[in-house]
């Protein structure tokens, strides 16, 4: 006797729902998602209130003049590149980095010489760093 064989059928998974929810998936992210948007930041410096420090005898005092000079304990630099700072800054402590290192800026110095002197008194491992301020005045 002759059987009719039967014809086996392809196993196969149907994608197509599984796509149907991802893209569903993704369009629901999409919609639940909040976006911020960059802003800039307008910053108003304050004044400094505080108590009046007492000048140690022996520390690192770095003066910038609006025009970007820099002076090391009175001593006007030849120019205000970052390696004659940190020449000097080595000179006048000696080594020392316990001392103190006082940066006073003049009001309308640019940012960049300030943050310059910082980074040497961070090279060279000082961790007593002070900025000076003008004291806030008494009628505001």
């Amino acid at each position: 006797m002759k059987f009719k064989r039967q014809r086996s059928q392809e196993v196969s998974v149907d994608l197509t729902p599984l796509i149907d929810v991802v893209f569903l998936l993704l369009i629901f992210f999409m919609v639940s998602t909040t976006f911020t948007r960059e802003s800039h930041l307008k910053v108003d410096l304050p004044e400094a209130k505080g108590d009046v420090s007492e000048a140690q005898a022996k520390q690192v005092d770095v003066v910038i003049t609006a025009e970007g000079q820099y002076s090391v304990n009175d001593r006007p630099l030849v120019n205000n590149q970052r390696a004659t700072l940190q020449k000097a800054v080595q000179d006048v402590s000696g080594g020392n980095t316990q001392l103190p290192y006082i940066i006073t800026a003049d009001a309308q110095t640019p940012h960049e010489y300030v943050v310059r002197a910082m980074d040497v008194a961070g090279r060279l491992g000082f961790v007593k760093l002070s900025i000076t301020t003008q004291r806030e005045s008494e009628g505001d």
